[in-house]
């Protein structure tokens, strides 16, 4: 006999833990026969949903099924794999069956369960084949992007160009990141009827790393790194460094946790646009660096914070050291707390050029400035409070 207080009689409550983007209206109105909390604490079933870029430009959603209250102990992890041409209507209709196949085992247990249904779609002849099939492109990706941004008003006008180019190929053995890109920004200033003031900025660039999987924790590679800037005084800035990391966890746990520790050494070449306060026209340096970078995604939140020290090695007092982090912080019921900062000491401004900056050079920001240090921060505090359920879902005068 089945008694009113019977766990069998009550329907199962699901909290979206989405650290990405997620349609959850669209979730509400397609899974129907569950109730959604707003609160963790409030729900039966926690469902974490982490997302990583894939190499071949689509992306891996990693959905993790928590039992809480009465399915304490329960855990279940499903994947959804989107590729790079599919659409947002795509991507989340794969996200809502991938979520509705992970709480079957839940709503089995509830009073849903005797009224569902599993169904299997046969594929047609000639159709999706369960076989890897041959990949013509060899698992090389290419994108290309032009921007333009225009905006202004009687006294004043912007106007900000950026392109960029890539070709990926990524496997699980190694990764290769090609890219170019460029950027030309102009402001115009009308001081009067008679004197306009124009800023110009320029730069280009382009990257190159390649990397070998050692094993599940060690990786060995080697990236460039190419740049001219009128901003940083550079007519060409050039940087080869082959560089060693260890991941403390398996990198197949990415998604939820990494503990990276990456050093590389090499060499960098300058050739300045003005002579610098050193002297400097064009020289070569020897640098190393680290950086040590911890990642963790989890039902109470998500935190990271990344350590870089880079240092010229012919003269060691030449170096930038930067720590930089967030905290997502679900403090309790209710209560979200978000943290965030970035403070860099800055010792190796070794291209800054000779003489005193203007002030149009400084009010505009065309030139570089001599700095120890730099910093950011904010901090954020929400609470919420009301109904647990948040299963109604009203798109009337917009969301």
């Amino acid at each position: 006999m089945v008694t009113p207080d019977d766990p069998a009689t009550e329907t199962i409550r699901v909290f979206i833990d989405c650290q990405t983007r997620c349609d959850r209206d669209h979730f509400r109105r397609e899974i129907e026969y569950v109730d959604y909390v707003r609160d963790q604490q409030d729900a039966d079933v926690h469902v974490l949903i982490t997302r990583q870029r894939t190499g071949a430009g689509g992306s891996r959603y990693d959905l993790e099924f928590i039992g809480r209250r009465r399915f304490a102990g329960t855990a279940d992890t499903l994947r959804y794999v989107s590729g790079d041409r599919d659409t947002d209507q795509e991507v989340r209709e794969g996200l809502t069956q991938t979520l509705a196949l992970g709480l079957v085992r839940f709503v089995a247990t509830s009073a849903a369960g005797p009224r569902l249904r599993v169904e299997y779609e046969v594929p047609e002849e000639g159709g999706e084949q369960t076989e890897t099939t041959d990949d013509p492109w060899n698992f090389w990706v290419f994108r290309v992007g032009v921007n333009a941004f225009l905006n202004g008003e009687s006294s004043s006008r912007f106007l900000d160009l950026f392109g960029s180019a890539s070709a990926n190929r990524i496997t699980d053995a190694s990764k290769l990141r090609l890219s170019i890109d460029g950027s030309y920004s102009e402001s115009q200033f009308d001081i009067d009827e008679t004197e306009t003031v124009i800023s110009v900025r320029r730069s280009y660039g382009g990257r190159a790393l390649f990397v070998l999987s050692l094993s599940p924790h060690w990786s060995a590679g080697i990236q460039s790194r190419v740049s001219s800037s009128t901003f940083r005084n550079f007519d060409l800035s050039l940087r080869v460094t082959p560089a060693l990391e260890y991941n403390v966890f398996p990198y197949s746990e990415s998604t939820r946790r990494e503990f990276r520790f990456l050093y590389s050494v090499g060499l960098a070449y300058f050739d300045y646009s003005e002579e610098t306060i050193f002297n400097e026209v064009v020289e070569s340096l020897p640098e190393h660096s680290l950086e040590v970078a911890y990642e963790v995604t989890q039902p109470w939140g998500s935190a990271d914070l990344t350590l870089i020290a880079s240092q010229f090695l012919s003269d060691l007092s030449k170096n930038r050291v930067t720590l930089r982090g967030d905290l997502d912080l679900r403090v309790f019921r209710g209560l979200t707390l978000n943290l965030g900062g970035r403070v860099a000491h800055i010792a190796d401004q070794l291209n800054l050029p000779k003489g005193d900056l203007t002030d149009e050079d400084i009010l505009l920001q065309e030139r570089e400035r001599a700095t120890s240090f730099s910093y950011f921060a904010s901090i954020g505090l929400g609470f919420t409070f009301g109904s647990v359920f948040s299963n109604v879902v009203n798109p009337r005068f917009g969301r």
